[in-house]
C-alpha cells in the first residue's frame, strides 16, 4: 500500500506539477487516425460533426494542415483521442497518396470513402483509392454511401448505390463493407439521423477508441451520464500513459504521475479534493489484490523492455496496452467512487471493482479487435 501511495499519491496533489509534456505529445503524435477521402460535397465534413457531436465542424474550423494535400482535425481539439484526415487534392491528376499513407500509420487507422449515392462519377476517387490499394499498408476500408434518400425510387437508389460499390470494390481488389447514410433525414422515433447508427457500429469495429465511446450512449443512471461527459478525457490520459510506457525505464515515472493527475483533474470535476483518508478508502475498495498487482506489473513491464528485441517490440507492445487499459479502468473506478462521495453516499467495494473490471474488459475487447484488424 506504501508504495502505491508513493507511486500515484504523490502526483495527485504536487507541490509542482510534473512535466507530462514529452508523454502527452507522443500519444498525440501517434493518434488513431481516421482518413476519409471523397469528393467535395461528398459529406465529409458531416460525418466528422455527426460522429463527434461538433456541430461546428467545417473545413477551415479547426483543421490543421498535416500534408501538402491532406488537412488534420483532433478530436477534441484539447486532450484529443482521435485524428480525422480529410484528403482535398483527388481532383489532381498527379495525386501521389504516399505522404496521406504516412500520416496515417498511427497505433490504428481505417480508410474512408464517402460517396454521394446520386453521383456515378467518381473516377478521381477511385483513382487514389487504387493508389492506395498498391501501396499495401492500409487494411482497413469502409464505403459510406450518402444522401440516400434524396433518391425516392428505391429501386434507382439501389441501382446507384450498386454502382458505385462495384466501382469501390474494382478499385479496391476485393470486397469492401459498405453503410448507406442520410445525415439529413431522421427517421420517427429514431435518435439519429438515416443509417447513423450502422456507421457508428461498422467504425467501432475498425478503430478501438471508438468502439470504448459507443458505450456513452448508454446512460442507465445519473452516475454513468457524469462518467461519459469525462470519458473523452480519461481516455486522453489513458492514451498518454500508454504511449509513454513504451520507452525503457520511463513509464515508472511517466504512468504514476499521469494517472495522479488524472485523478486530480477528476476530483475537481466532482467537487472532490482527495487527501490521504480518501485516497486510501478507494484503494481499499479496489482491493489489496490490485494494488500488490499493480506495483508488481508496473515493475515487471519496465524491466521485460530491457530485454533485446523482445524488450523493444512485444515488450514496449505490451506495456503500452496494459498501462492504457490500466489507466482507463482506473479512471472508470474513480469516478464511480467521486460521484458517491460528492453526493454524500456510500459506495461498496462490490460496485467499485465491478466498474473497474468491465472496463478492463472492454478496453481487453478493443484492443482484440485492433490486432484482428492489423492482420
Amino acid at each position: 500500500m506504501q508504495e502505491f501511495f508513493k507511486n500515484i499519491y504523490q502526483y495527485i496533489n504536487p507541490p509542482q506539477d510534473p512535466d507530462l509534456s514529452a508523454a502527452n505529445q507522443q500519444w498525440e503524435s501517434q493518434l488513431p487516425t481516421l482518413w476519409l477521402i471523397g469528393k467535395t460535397g461528398a459529406g465529409k465534413s458531416t460525418l466528422i460533426e455527426t460522429l463527434t457531436g461538433n456541430d461546428s465542424v467545417e473545413i477551415g474550423n479547426g483543421f490543421q494542415p498535416c500534408t501538402q494535400t491532406s488537412l488534420s482535425y483532433q478530436f477534441p481539439e484539447d486532450n484529443p483521442i482521435l485524428r480525422f484526415l480529410d484528403t482535398r487534392g483527388l481532383s489532381e491528376a498527379s495525386y501521389d497518396p504516399a505522404e496521406d499513407i504516412a500520416a496515417c500509420q498511427q497505433q490504428s487507422h481505417a480508410l474512408i470513402v464517402v460517396m454521394k449515392a446520386e453521383e456515378p462519377s467518381q473516377q478521381d476517387v477511385l483513382t487514389a483509392l487504387s493508389k492506395i490499394r498498391k501501396d499495401g499498408r492500409i487494411k482497413n476500408v469502409l464505403l459510406v454511401h450518402t444522401g440516400c434518400l434524396s433518391l425516392s425510387d428505391a429501386s434507382q437508389r439501389e441501382q446507384a448505390i450498386g454502382y458505385n460499390h462495384d466501382q469501390v470494390e474494382k478499385a479496391w481488389g476485393a470486397s469492401v463493407t459498405a453503410v448507406q447514410v442520410d445525415f439529413l433525414v431522421q427517421p420517427e422515433g429514431a435518435d439519429l439521423p438515416y443509417g447513423v447508427d450502422r456507421l457508428q457500429e461498422q467504425l467501432a469495429e475498425l478503430l478501438p477508441v471508438l468502439y470504448l465511446l459507443e458505450g456513452e450512449q448508454l446512460h442507465h443512471d445519473a452516475e454513468q451520464r457524469n462518467f461519459a461527459k469525462l470519458q473523452r478525457e480519461i481516455m486522453w490520459y489513458a492514451g498518454s500513459a500508454g504511449a509513454s510506457d513504451a520507452l525503457p525505464a520511463v513509464g515508472l515515472v511517466s504512468v504514476p504521475a499521469i494517472q495522479g493527475k488524472m485523478l486530480h483533474s477528476l476530483g475537481r470535476h466532482y467537487g472532490v479534493v482527495w487527501n490521504r483518508q480518501r485516497f486510501t478508502e478507494f484503494a481499499g475498495l479496489m482491493g489489496g489484490s490490485f494494488v500488490a498487482n499493480y506495483v508488481v506489473q508496473l515493475g515487471a513491464r519496465q524491466l521485460t523492455k530491457f530485454i533485446p528485441v523482445y524488450g523493444q517490440t512485444v515488450g514496449s507492445a505490451l506495456s503500452v496496452a496494459m498501462s492504457f487499459g490500466m489507466t482507463y479502468a482506473i479512471g472508470r473506478a474513480a469516478c464511480k467512487y467521486l460521484y458517491h462521495i460528492s453526493k454524500g453516499e456510500p459506495v461498496s467495494s462490490e460496485a467499485i471493482k465491478a466498474v473497474f473490471e468491465q472496463a478492463l474488459k472492454q478496453v481487453k475487447e478493443s484492443q482484440k479487435r485492433n490486432e484482428k484488424n492489423k492482420k
